[in-house]
């Protein structure tokens, strides 16, 4: 730094510090020519770098933005379309259960029917089956009383031939 723009810069802070507390209300500001140069220069730096700098990144700003709405778009619409679409899902599964409860109660029926069915011819099979045990043995006891008769009075024989000693006609 050059010691002359120092001591001047200084001198002017000095000068100015001093005004203030000495009860002066006013700040001294000059204004020289090099102000006006560097508005200049400020303008020239913005129009050469406005084209170039500013308005691409405005525009990949806006293209942003664009996307974030549209995706965002997209996604509401996606959003109602899923719920139309479980909307519809759980209205076929609810026709799928209701045919399947049919079904279900269809079978159950049919097979408390088979189940009647069966043990009819079950009871009806017994009970053939018991009569047909029944006019066995009441054919065999009858078989057993006619052999038993024959053999009863020959017995009957004996045993009194053997009680009386002696043979009874």
């Amino acid at each position: 730094m050059h010691p002359q723009l120092y001591s001047t810069s200084y001198a002017s802070l000095m000068s100015a510090a001093s005004a203030s507390s000495s009860g002066g209300s006013a700040l001294t500001i000059d204004f020289d020519g090099s102000a006006i140069i560097q508005f200049v220069i400020f303008l020239l730096v913005f129009i050469v770098l406005k084209p170039v700098l500013f308005d691409p990144f405005m525009r990949v700003l806006e293209a942003r933005e664009k996307k974030t709405i549209g995706a965002k778009a997209d996604a509401r619409e996606m959003d109602e379309k899923a719920g139309e679409i479980i909307k519809r899902y759980d209205g076929e599964l609810e026709k799928v259960r209701k045919v399947a409860n049919e079904e279900r109660e269809r079978f159950r029926y049919e097979a408390q029917k088979l189940e009647a069915q069966i043990l009819g011819e079950a009871r009806a099979e017994a009970s053939r089956v018991t009569s047909e045990g029944k006019d066995k043995i009441r054919k065999e006891a009858e078989l057993v009383r006619v052999e038993l008769d024959k053999v009863s009075s020959q017995l009957a024989r004996e045993a009194a031939t053997k009680v009386l000693g002696r043979e009874v006609a």
